[in-house]
């Protein structure tokens, strides 16, 4: 039985890398990766050297074969999405299971995470927090999803990308504005920032700045009504 190590990487700050993380990596046989290159910037950076494999959103199920062919020769393996923690809004989830299926061991090497992250710093009371990730980019399915979470008791964690954060946000003045929000933007890196408030002032703080830059982590509260 070989094992399969999953680990999570800065989403920004690369202080933010675990000394287990930099450990694993460094006693691995291969590192399968969501893209060779930015994960080779960030070996490169702790000095590791080790062979890459690509295993990506598009092409997971079949690199997961490959790389189940790798365990079963007795090889240690790691995994690493672009950012954050694999299977988290990333790829990895489709080799773990593979993995499992195939009888190996799989561990996890925690690490950031911008969901975590968020939820620690938007200062929400709320006992339980829904993770959706991105919602679908159609405005349809986006409004039908998003109205869907609104409906619920529980706060949840939406990723948006620069060109559809305003859109969001009117979307969720529209639906309900009394909901508290935070938004973190670039968190860890050199322009991070959070807003908090309800829909309506999140969204004339983002729309003073002319563009919106960055990768958006949108936290919105509870229904406190139900």
């Amino acid at each position: 039985m070989a094992v399969l190590y999953i680990i999570g990487t800065p989403i920004g700050n690369l202080g933010d890398m675990s000394f287990r993380a930099v450990e694993t990596l460094k006693q691995v046989d291969v590192v399968a990766c969501e893209d060779t290159r930015r994960t080779l910037k960030l070996l490169s950076h702790f000095g590791i050297r080790v062979k890459l494999i690509s295993c990506r959103a598009r092409n997971e199920a079949h690199a997961a074969e490959k790389l189940i062919g790798i365990l079963n020769e007795g090889q240690t393996l790691a995994y690493t999405s672009d950012a954050g923690t694999p299977a988290v809004s990333d790829p990895g989830a489709v080799l773990v299971r593979y993995a499992v299926e195939a009888g190996h061991q799989v561990i996890p090497i925690p690490g950031p995470s911008a969901f975590a992250s968020l939820v620690s710093v938007a200062g929400g009371m709320d006992k339980n927090v829904i993770f959706e990730g991105f919602l679908s980019p159609k405005p349809g399915r986006r409004r039908s999803r998003l109205q869907a979470l609104l409906n619920t008791e529980s706060a949840f964690v939406l990723y948006e990308s620069p060109f559809r954060i305003l859109k969001l946000l009117e979307d969720l003045v529209e639906f309900d504005n009394e909901r508290y929000v935070c938004v973190g933007r670039e968190m860890t890196k050199f322009h991070e920032e959070y807003l908090r408030g309800s829909a309506a002032e999140v969204l004339s703080m983002l729309a003073e700045k002319n563009e919106q830059l960055g990768e958006f982590s949108v936290f919105v509260s509870g229904n406190k009504a139900k």
